[in-house]
């Protein structure tokens, strides 16, 4: 008996159903989460105050590690939307899965963001700029379609039924916020005047887009824990997730404040500086709340038998956002508190990826992480 059955071509000739790959047929999006965690370890540690040489040889390698996992996930899941069509059309159609879409923006944004930071040191200026103007603008256009697209199909399509809503919901969401706190990057790249404003002013219409959808779906997410209870465990981690547009935006009003000077009007570029700490102070507060209450409830998770699951990503680019907020305000502050505090969440932010890391290889080599559910879990919350 054969391994794999038989299909027969218009031809008559039969080829293996192997050619299909049926390992990449539970390739979900929710494995940019990989990317996204790897990148923002190099963006988050040359962040830093300070300059450690041996941290940014560290980052540097970090940062072409994320580059090669960017292009063999882009490579797996183009042949998963290929071979298996069905299955791809049923994650979109997935309630669990669909908001993972917005992670293939984001680890276009995270990987070009490094490399300006990062990988101009191996690959030169010149060249890292335009990769990241490249990642930038596919990104910004797939984050931005993906804002519209995946809550468009949670009211037309999916109808979750109500107590189901998921820190998942913000990842279409808090896409935007990550082109808003990258952009700055390329803002002294453009030609002075009209060009650099109105990428500044793009940037801070996004910063409000994400903020704004944000607002509107995190009141649901607490809801739903009061009136319900915590989440099951292997989703638990996704509690992480609150901290990305947190983070995120924290990191993009400093960004957006370090570039403004050379982009606008001096009136303006003033508010932008006082709005960043002014803005980001307040927040980072709320995102240290959070990080306990996430925590807390992660701790009572392990004790009840939490085992791995792709969702631990959760603990890697949420958290690395908190890093880079906490080191732009110790920039604008001058406070060394924040500065202990983008160290401190450093550290965890390594340890947490290196976990992460170490159990999805030992997921791939086993080939747990590729193998059909065998419970009724979303491919998002895939045991090992």
């Amino acid at each position: 008996m054969a391994i794999y059955p038989q299909i027969q071509s218009r031809a008559g000739a039969y080829h293996p159903a192997a050619l299909r790959l049926p390992a990449l047929r539970y390739v979900g999006p929710n494995w940019y989460a990989t990317v996204m965690g790897t990148a923002i370890v190099a963006s988050a540690g040359v962040a830093l105050p300070g300059d450690i040489a041996a941290l940014r040889v560290a980052c540097t390698v970090v940062w072409a590690l994320s580059a090669v996992l960017l292009a063999v996930v882009l490579v797996a899941r183009a042949g998963h939307w290929l071979l298996h069509r069905d299955q791809a059309r049923a994650h979109l159609l997935d309630p669990a899965v669909a908001p993972f879409y917005g992670c293939l923006s984001m680890a276009l944004l995270a990987v070009g963001g490094a490399t300006m930071v990062v990988g101009r040191d191996v690959i030169g200026h010149g060249a890292a700029v335009a990769v990241d103007a490249v990642l930038f603008v596919i990104g910004t256009v797939i984050g931005l379609a993906t804002a519209v697209v995946i809550p468009y199909l949670m009211v037309v399509r999916h109808r979750p039924a109500p107590g189901t809503a998921s820190p998942v919901w913000l990842l279409p969401l808090v896409a935007p916020m990550v082109s808003a706190a990258l952009g700055p990057l390329l803002v002294p790249e453009l030609p002075a005047g009209q060009w650099q404003e109105a990428l500044l002013l793009a940037c801070y219409a996004m910063f409000g887009l994400s903020l704004l959808a944000t607002l509107v779906v995190l009141p649901l997410v607490f809801a739903r824990l009061v009136h319900h209870g915590p989440l099951p465990l292997a989703l638990t981690p996704t509690l992480f997730l609150v901290l990305g547009p947190l983070g995120q935006s924290t990191t993009a009003v400093n960004q957006l404040a370090d570039v403004a000077p050379g982009a606008v009007g001096a009136p303006y570029a003033s508010a932008f500086a006082a709005f960043a700490v002014l803005y980001g102070v307040p927040v980072m507060g709320f995102a240290l709340l959070w990080l306990a209450l996430a925590g807390a409830m992660v701790v009572r998770a392990a004790r009840g038998g939490m085992t791995f699951t792709m969702t631990w990503w959760g603990f890697t680019f949420p958290v690395g956002t908190c890093v880079t907020g906490a080191a732009g305000l110790a920039r604008h502050t001058g406070l060394t508190a924040f500065t202990w505090l983008a160290v401190a969440l450093y550290v965890f932010l390594v340890v947490a990826w290196s976990v992460a890391a170490a159990r999805t290889l030992r997921g791939l080599v086993g080939g747990a992480l590729l193998a059909a559910p065998r419970a009724p879990l979303p491919v998002t919350a895939r045991a090992t």
